[in-house]
């Protein structure tokens, strides 16, 4: 397996989960847009584009760091034709950026529930528009939602029924493109962790410090998603994937490596179906 020489172009990929499949690409030699709104230090961000493209060229790849809102259409147009005229191509397209707010409906202010609905449902659809021309001429094109099975149960919607519909927007994006990419052969599957990853979003909203601990590293979907860019676009499409279920059927038997501390039981994220077993 290599992706040495595929570019790939990935949303929010300034730190966390995005910035660590831009890593585990790069020390094949891609090539890595990290297409992200983060060029200025952010008080309680790590990370910039710049900063990830430095660590990007640093593990052995070539960066490209574009200042990206992935609700501004002419900007995405634009992010797309730089990446082709910088490396010639796209082979994968990850749509990583996402908003979040876990608050219920009365305690939703409809500022932030177009703004969730905008970055993860149209930002995910727009950015996968444009790719669809390059990415058909590429040689195992991929595209990867990090978003949730379509599990349509109601636990999941009533706690924060903004953000759920945004997610699952995402992921209806992987069901519809699937089927319509499918015979140009352009893979779009969704890739989701099984626990919370140890990132900004943990840390800031969902828990501090203590649920930092009980997370395990962006690592863990880096490496599924290095196996899933892999696989063969015409046959390995139209999946809902869980990060260490996926892993397991790849062979992959230690998880303690991806544990942020051993000795926390690990804290279950959102949206895992009852039905997909812990390997």
């Amino acid at each position: 397996m290599t992706l040495r020489g595929k570019t790939l172009f990935i949303t929010g990929a300034s730190r966390g989960i995005g910035l660590a499949i831009g890593l585990r690409a790069a020390r094949d030699g891609a090539n890595v847009v990290v297409a992200a709104k983060s060029a200025e230090p952010h008080p309680k961000l790590p990370g910039t584009i710049y900063t990830a493209a430095a660590e990007i060229e640093a593990a052995g790849g070539r960066a490209l760091p574009l200042p990206l809102d992935v609700r501004d259409e002419d900007g995405v147009r634009r992010a797309i034709g730089e990446t082709v005229r910088t490396f010639g191509g796209i082979d994968i397209v990850v749509n990583n950026a996402s908003a979040i707010s876990l608050t219920t409906t009365p305690h939703t202010d409809m500022k932030r529930f177009d703004l969730m609905h905008a970055v993860n449902t149209r930002g995910t659809f727009l950015i996968s528009k444009y790719a669809i021309e390059p990415l058909s001429a590429a040689g195992n094109p991929h595209i990867l939602m990090l978003s949730p099975p379509l599990d349509m149960k109601e636990k999941w919607f009533a706690p924060h029924l903004a953000y759920t519909m945004a997610k699952f927007g995402m992921s209806l994006c992987v069901l519809g493109l699937a089927g319509e990419l499918r015979d140009s052969g352009i893979a779009v599957n969704a890739l989701w962790p099984r626990t919370t990853i140890a990132t900004s979003a943990i840390r800031n909203l969902l828990g501090g410090e203590e649920m930092m601990r009980a997370s395990r590293t962006p690592d863990i979907v880096a490496d599924a998603a290095y196996r899933i860019f892999n696989k063969p676009s015409r046959s390995f499409t139209g999946q809902f994937l869980i990060d260490d279920t996926f892993l397991a059927s790849e062979g992959v038997a230690d998880f303690g490596s991806y544990r942020v501390d051993p000795t926390r039981p690990l804290a279950p994220d959102f949206f895992v179906p009852d039905d997909v077993p812990e390997p």
